[in-house]
């Protein structure tokens, strides 16, 4: 009769047991680092996105200054100003837009409304407005005009340039002066889209 032999397994020690526990204590702890740096990273891209990205080359809030552009807008409005579309659009007639008057470096903006387009004529006679020889058709002035400016005889505008008004016309300091003039288009900053202060005038405006 053959004999059944059985071997006993041998059964961990309690010092294997301990550096066991210590080998994946150590791996989570690992594991717990990477995972926070990870997410640190990530809300860091974030951070970078929303302050650096976005306000530079998507979005940004911008506060009107003074009265020019009232009934439509008032001092300390603040607006929300998108800069994609005009990278695929053209402008077009009565947007109301940010731009540099004197260049970017020198950091002033103004907020007008797109009267001229390019390659236009335009010309203003007493209180009507005149693109290639016709008048248009608008209300957005708050007052009559009173200035015509550089526009009271025909001003042809460049490939690139527009003519900016601001609403408040007896006071809109705009492309009718020589100081401003037709605005190229490499100097506007985007379109106002949306009023977002006071609260009670939040949304669109025409």
């Amino acid at each position: 009769m053959q004999e059944e032999i059985e071997f006993e397994q041998e059964k961990p020690s309690a010092e294997n047991e301990t550096d066991c526990n210590q080998q994946e204590s150590k791996e989570q702890k690992k594991k717990k680092i990477v995972s926070v740096l990870r997410e640190l990273l990530i809300y860091a891209i974030i951070v970078v996105v929303c302050i650096f990205i976005i306000p530079r080359y998507v979005i940004q809030r911008t506060i009107v200054s003074g009265s020019s552009m009232e009934n439509t807008l008032f001092s300390d409005d603040n607006l929300l100003v998108e800069k994609v579309s005009y990278h695929f659009v053209d402008p077009k007639r009565f947007d109301v837009v940010v731009f540099y008057p004197y260049g970017r470096a020198a950091g002033e903006y103004y907020v007008k409304r797109v009267i001229g387009l390019p390659g236009e004529t335009i010309q203003i006679k007493g209180n009507d407005i005149y693109i290639n020889g016709k008048k248009i058709e608008e209300h957005y002035g708050k007052d009559p005009i009173t200035y015509q400016g550089i526009a009271s005889e025909p001003l042809k505008l460049g490939d690139d340039e527009f003519f900016l008004m601001g609403d408040n016309r007896k006071v809109s300091f705009d492309s009718r002066y020589e100081e401003v003039g037709p605005v190229h288009r490499d100097l506007l900053e985007g379109k106002a889209i949306i009023r977002i202060w006071p609260l009670k005038d939040f949304g669109t405006f025409d």
